[in-house]
C-alpha cells in the first residue's frame, strides 16, 4: 500500500473505547466508510487502541468486511464463507493465510489487465488456471508430504496419511482443488457463450 501524504509510515487511526476512530492525520473523527475509502485508494493505515495502543487493524478490517456484505454488497459467495470458517483451528489455516494473499494480489494484478482487454472472459479463464498453478505450487512448497498424498488419494492406488491431522489437511487440500475446478468449468462454460 502507499504511504500516505508522503509520511514516513501508515496513517494512525485511534479507536476510542465508544468506538469512534479517530484519524490522527488530518486530526478528525473518521467512519468505517472513511476507512474503506483509504484501502481503495490504496493508503496504508493502522488502527490503534486509544487507550492500549493494541493493534486492532485485522478487526476493524474484517468489520469493514462485515458491513460490506450485510449491505448487500457482497463479494464473497456463500460456499466460500463457510469453507473459511471450516477452516479455523485446522491445519490448513497455517498455510491458507499466505495462498489467499498470494491469490488475491494475483487477482488485483491481473484486473488492470482485463479493464485493458476487450474479451476479459478470456483472460479470466487464464487467470484462473494461472491460480490453480501457484496453488499447487505452494502446496507443494508449504505441506510437500500432504500434497503428495492428496494426490495420490485421487489417483488408483490412494495411500491415506498416517496420523489425523495429515488427513484433515489431505481433506482440507482435495476440498479446495475441487472448488478450483469447479470454478475453472464455469469459466470456461461462461466463455464459450461470450
Amino acid at each position: 500500500m502507499a504511504k500516505a501524504h508522503g509520511s514516513d509510515g501508515p496513517i494512525i487511526i485511534k479507536k476510542y473505547a465508544n468506538r469512534r476512530l479517530y484519524d490522527t492525520s488530518t486530526s478528525s473523527y473518521v467512519t468505517l466508510d472513511h476507512l474503506s475509502d483509504l484501502v481503495r485508494e490504496g493508503r496504508d493505515f493502522e488502527v490503534r487502541d486509544a487507550k492500549t495502543g493494541e493493534d486492532l487493524t485485522r478487526q476493524v478490517l474484517t468489520q469493514i468486511i462485515f458491513e460490506q456484505e450485510t449491505k448487500g454488497q457482497g463479494a464473497l459467495p456463500l460456499n466460500f464463507l463457510r469453507q473459511l470458517i471450516g477452516f479455523y483451528g485446522g491445519g490448513a489455516q497455517t498455510f491458507l493465510p499466505a495462498f489467499l494473499e498470494m491469490s488475491m494480489n494475483s487477482f488485483a494484478d491481473a484486473q488492470k489487465e482485463w479493464r485493458k482487454a476487450t474479451n476479459p472472459m478470456n483472460l479470466f479463464e487464464a487467470q484462473a488456471k494461472r491460480n490453480m498453478a501457484m496453488f499447487e505450487q505452494a502446496m507443494k512448497l508449504f505441506m510437500p508430504t500432504v500434497f503428495n498424498a492428496s494426490r495420490t488419494e485421487r489417483s488408483s492406488t490412494p495411500q491415506m496419511p498416517a496420523n489425523p491431522f495429515m488427513e484433515y489437511q489431505a481433506e482440507a487440500l482435495a476440498a479446495m482443488q475441487e472448488q478450483m475446478e469447479a470454478i475453472q468449468k464455469q469459466l470456461t462454460e461462461l466463455s464459450r457463450k461470450d
